[in-house]
């Protein structure tokens, strides 16, 4: 102990202090390692955690990087007006109208009476056997009550609206002019009442001059049946749906 304190109170060269403190370095160094492979031998479940850990730090990584690469090629935020160039058509000042924004096609009036009426459930207890097998057949399809769906008006409305008041006093600029959309709906082995009622949700509530068209795409539907063209070129849809 006598000659541990005489050691202290010496004064040490840098570099024989540099040596000393890289001699304790080394020794934690492994003396950490030693319990490490000690660990990792006592408890594999351990080890496998680790592996997995380091696995999905890898991928996401990975996920991370692959995102910073596509970010020019994605659109992450809503579309950027274009402004108008010299010489082009121009627009009107001040904000759009409640006129100019009228939907493509206007709801007719609703009966409160009718099936769903105002997002009111549809009640299917009282069935008679033939409904009954016909309901059946349709959840089995379709995992959901397709006799409803057929019996439910396809410009159905849900009520109230339900939006913030800010959300639906927003008001929005003519100039520059907001952008048309085309609205394109993937469909596989859909129900056609199901189908017609978000074409015609999309007519109800879309303003007639930013819907440019709604694309609908049969992604290879294997039921049997097409998709009722004639039923489409008959009715409003045919100015704005394209098959």
């Amino acid at each position: 102990m006598m000659v541990f304190r005489r050691v202290l109170r010496r004064p040490l060269h840098p570099l024989k202090l540099a040596i000393v403190t890289l001699v304790f370095v080394t020794f934690l160094f492994f003396i950490q390692w030693e319990v490490g492979a000690q660990n990792q031998q006592e408890d594999p479940w351990l080890k496998d955690m680790a592996v997995k850990r380091d696995s999905m730090l890898g991928m996401v990584i990975g996920a991370v990087n692959n995102f910073k690469h596509a970010m020019p090629k994605m659109q992450i935020k809503a579309p950027v007006r274009q402004q108008d160039k010299p010489g082009g058509a121009s627009c009107l000042p001040g904000h759009y109208t409640a006129a100019e924004l009228r939907p493509a096609l206007e709801r007719p009036t609703q009966n409160p009476l009718s099936p769903g009426a105002a997002g009111k459930p549809f009640h299917t207890d009282s069935l008679s056997p033939e409904e009954q097998k016909e309901k059946d057949k349709g959840e089995e399809k379709h995992c959901f009550n397709v006799y409803a769906s057929d019996r439910i008006s396809l410009s159905r409305d849900l009520g109230a609206d339900t939006r913030p008041p800010e959300c639906i006093e927003q008001t929005f600029k003519r100039c520059p002019s907001l952008p048309t959309t085309s609205v394109i709906i993937v469909f596989h082995n859909e129900a056609w009442s199901t189908l017609l009622r978000t074409v015609y949700s999309v007519l109800h509530t879309s303003p007639a001059i930013l819907l440019k068209e709604i694309i609908l795409v049969d992604d290879a539907s294997v039921d049997g049946k097409k998709f009722n063209r004639t039923l489409v070129k008959t009715t409003p849809l045919s100015f704005w749906v394209q098959l």
